[in-house]
């Protein structure tokens, strides 16, 4: 790569970080080209992105981006997206599918260093999503209870008058 190129990734990444919650550090060694193709599906349908590039660059990215100081060894593969949790279940998904091959190193979440127990910690929580779904059916119990209630009262009615 020219210095040119290095400085255009360089400035790619440190952009992309910026604007992320979460980036995922992984391990993808032995990992054949189609499964990392199934990863980038499951990631692009998730808002994730992932990127392949050299530790050297990642890590002035992630200076510049001023998220600290990360140290990277090995050949790495790296997930981010907007939110917090996002970028965790995935990379948290293929390594259970994978598990030989894919390993989720650390990561840096809301600015933080985090270590491999964190990050799991991030993949096992529920999405917006799954949150918002919680809290309606929560909202929803009573009037629930009370429809149950209110056709329970209409049965024993029409058994009273039958």
């Amino acid at each position: 790569m020219t210095k040119q190129q290095k400085a255009e990734v360089i400035d790619f990444l440190c952009a992309e970080f910026k604007e992320s919650q979460a980036i995922v550090v992984c391990d993808f060694n032995g990992v054949s080209h189609k499964d990392l193709e199934n990863l980038r599906k499951d990631a692009k349908e998730s808002g994730v992105k992932v990127q392949v590039a050299k530790n050297t660059l990642v890590t002035v990215a992630v200076k510049n981006a001023e998220l600290g100081d990360i140290e990277l060894t090995g050949n790495n593969i790296f997930l981010w997206s907007e939110d917090q949790i996002s970028a965790c279940k995935v990379a948290d998904k293929f390594a259970t599918a994978n598990k030989d091959k894919f390993a989720i190193k650390s990561g840096i979440i809301e600015g933080q260093i985090a270590d491999l127990a964190t990050v799991n910690a991030f993949a096992k929580l529920p999405s917006r999503e799954e949150l918002l779904g919680m809290l309606a059916s929560v909202w929803m119990g009573p009037v629930r209870n009370f429809t149950i209630g209110l056709d329970a009262l209409r049965r024993k009615k029409e058994e009273e008058a039958a």
